[in-house]
């Protein structure tokens, strides 16, 4: 459908707002943001380039268009508009520190990038782009408190989602951390992680009530295809008895206000398993329209942040019977994302960690199937011979 179809797509989006229908339902009329199994499929394929020197902290989103931008330390992003073959020039965000949770707005593309003025809690400056991350302008906000009377801090997660699914569909969710006053270790049993949602375009965020469990942070979130939010975050401290070195899990009904049903997912690992320090992960949802095809990345190594490894999961995170190393040298923080459907991104899982400043790895569902089992589940029969 090429260029035609993704501008009937957005125009058929805009209209079926207006009438009452939920974003799955608009895109799934044309594809426009979910699509077919196939196109992740094919022959395996995985290839890793050097994106950025220096500093910390990644973020990658694929802006409506299929440009994939590539953010580090949250003040700088390079544009790939061939689906990660070639990257443009570094572009400047904003003056700060890396805020994470970048949000691309699926209902007009605009994308949003939260900047802190130094390490949080700190102030907060957001960035809107409205065209596909070539320029950025600082733009007005509210953050609302939650009913504890806390404001989050942004620093530092996964990239946010636009809600396809549902009555809150259009509502664009991150997930954000409270630091309890400071970042401080004698304070980490009051930190806790949880969300921002915003539902009139970015201008006001309202805090979600916490995650159910505290000293965690740095968190991931996707929404599923009945609507149902799978929250995936860090813990880097855990009252006695309980596991801070794999990674703690929780869902939402409410559209990503409220979080339930606490459980901890011992296939997961939250980084080296010598420190209950933890690491940020990544985490995406393939788009493909109604299944629940989870990729999770982090390092898998007893000792050092290496070994880089994605997981999948084929049931909306249930279990997580496969996964392939990407990189076996040095492997930090990492966040994910995936192509969107007629675009030159389709098709791809877009990987972007920490590792001598970042590297982006560009690969296919095809290539994870080629990996090891993890005894956690099956792999589905449709997948069993990639």
């Amino acid at each position: 459908m090429g260029h035609q179809g993704t501008n009937y797509g957005k125009t058929f989006l805009v209209w079926g707002l207006l009438l009452g229908l939920s974003l799955s339902s608009v895109a799934s009329a044309d594809h426009l943001f979910e699509g077919n199994v196939g196109t992740f499929l094919g022959d395996a394929r995985l290839e890793i380039e050097q994106v950025f020197k220096g500093d910390r902290f990644p973020n990658i989103a694929v802006a409506t268009d299929g440009t994939v931008l590539a953010f580090f330390n949250g003040v700088r992003v390079r544009r790939s508009e061939d689906g990660g073959q070639t990257w443009g020039d570094e572009i400047k965000v904003g003056k700060g520190f890396m805020g994470g949770g970048v949000t691309v707005n699926e209902t007009n593309g605009d994308i949003f990038a939260f900047v802190e003025s130094q390490h949080p809690p700190a102030k907060l400056a957001v960035f809107r782009s409205s065209d596909h991350g070539k320029t950025w302008t600082e733009t007005e906000y509210r953050l609302i408190e939650n009913s504890l009377g806390h404001l989050p801090s942004m620093h530092m997660n996964e990239h946010g989602i636009t809600l396809r699914h549902g009555t809150h569909a259009g509502r664009m969710v991150r997930a954000s951390r409270w630091y309890a006053g400071k970042n401080d270790r004698s304070l980490w049993p009051e930190h806790y992680t949880n969300a921002i949602y915003s539902d009139d375009g970015g201008k006001t965020w309202k805090a979600s009530e916490p995650f159910p469990a505290n000293g965690t942070g740095e968190a991931t979130l996707v929404e599923l295809a009945d609507g149902t939010l799978y929250y995936n975050s860090r813990r880097h401290w855990a009252p006695d008895g309980e596991n801070p070195l794999r990674r703690w899990i929780a869902t939402s009904q409410d559209g990503g206000e409220s979080w339930k049903g606490l459980a901890i997912c011992e296939t997961l690992p939250d980084g080296p398993q010598d420190t209950n320090y933890g690491c940020m992960g990544g985490l995406v949802r393939l788009p493909i329209e109604g299944k629940d095809i989870l990729v999770y990345s982090n390092c898998d190594s007893p000792s050092g942040r290496r070994n880089g490894t994605v997981w999948v999961s084929f049931d909306g995170g249930k279990t997580w019977p496969l996964k392939r190393v990407v990189d076996e040298g040095t492997f930090a923080y990492s966040s994910m994302t995936a192509g969107r459907p007629n675009t030159p991104s389709e098709g791809t899982i877009y990987l972007q960690y920490e590792s001598g400043g970042a590297k982006v790895a560009c690969f296919n569902l095809s290539w994870v199937l080629g990996g090891e089992l993890t005894g956690d589940g099956d792999v589905p029969k449709e997948f069993s011979s990639p």
